[in-house]
């Protein structure tokens, strides 16, 4: 393996599940602050275009392919990160597929391709930079992407709930582990967010049901992306093991349900309790 290069000045932003979305929004918002970006995802046009998109900021950005599903290429990814550009400072696992099956007619390689993705892969490429920067001694900070799911389970999504539930429990054992080291390991957890994915493609229908919450509209990728910028950030220095809920407030609960009383009972208005007493 060839040297590390010299990293630039600022922060070097190493980004899974990039070439569209969530992923792609993250990799714009750290490049508007002037860090290098390496983004990471299948090969395709839209990872592409994205680099190139994101040269216009002004700092230096790398496609970096790889298929996380293969535990070689997840493990390696760090490595290959540093070599094009020193090892990353951050790192953000927002790499995630969500295949809706119902789990009667669920396979055991399904099953097992969604946890090699969604959170093998984040244990990997986080063991592997926290090697990385314990051996040098310096800080970092890794940013999982989670979901609600992880709370809540719902028709067709057990193997993908599952995995986001095992994903915060990995932030959290990763913030343990890797803490005295200086690494910082956080999650930010979305609610629904539209994205017109290729990749995990959603109803209409199924949209419009998820999208209720309290401030009324589902999430844009911009709204995850500035969140997981400061939580990688130096203004939350102190926080690490932490899961932030943005969600517009689902996670706090529903304006979905009708009111169910038509008033106060009597019981309730405390009638008859005097008389009860005495």
């Amino acid at each position: 393996m060839s040297p590390h290069a010299e990293p630039p000045p600022g922060r070097h932003v190493l980004v899974t599940g990039a070439a569209g979305g969530i992923g792609a929004a993250v990799c714009t918002a750290f490049a508007e602050e002037g860090c290098t970006v390496t983004a990471s995802d299948l090969p395709s046009a839209a990872l592409t275009e994205l680099v190139a998109r994101l040269g216009a900021y002004g700092a230096a950005a790398h496609a970096l392919p790889a298929d996380l599903a293969d535990a070689e290429a997840a493990a390696a990814l760090v490595e290959r990160a540093a070599d094009l550009a020193g090892p990353p400072d951050v790192l953000v696992n927002g790499a995630g597929i969500y295949p809706a099956v119902p789990l009667a007619e669920m396979t055991a390689e399904l099953w097992d391709r969604v946890q090699d993705v969604n959170v093998r892969a984040a244990m990997l490429t986080s063991a592997a930079l926290a090697r990385l920067l314990t051996d040098a001694g310096t800080p970092g900070a890794i940013v999982n992407i989670t979901s609600g799911a992880a709370l809540r389970a719902r028709f067709g999504a057990a193997h993908y709930s599952a995995s986001k539930a095992a994903l915060e429990m990995l932030t959290r054992s990763c913030a343990v582990e890797f803490g005295p080291h200086g690494i910082r390991v956080n999650a930010v957890s979305p609610g629904f967010v539209t994205v017109d994915s290729a990749v995990n493609p959603v109803t209409e229908d199924y949209a419009a049901a998820v999208s209720v919450n309290p401030l009324g509209r589902p999430g844009e990728p911009d709204d995850i992306a500035r969140a997981v910028r400061w939580v990688a950030g130096p203004e939350a220095s102190w926080m690490t093991g932490s899961v932030v809920r943005l969600d517009g407030g689902a996670s706090a609960g529903t304006t979905a349900l009708p009111r169910h009383w038509p008033g106060l009972s009597g019981a309730q208005a405390g009638a008859g309790r005097e008389e009860a007493v005495s």
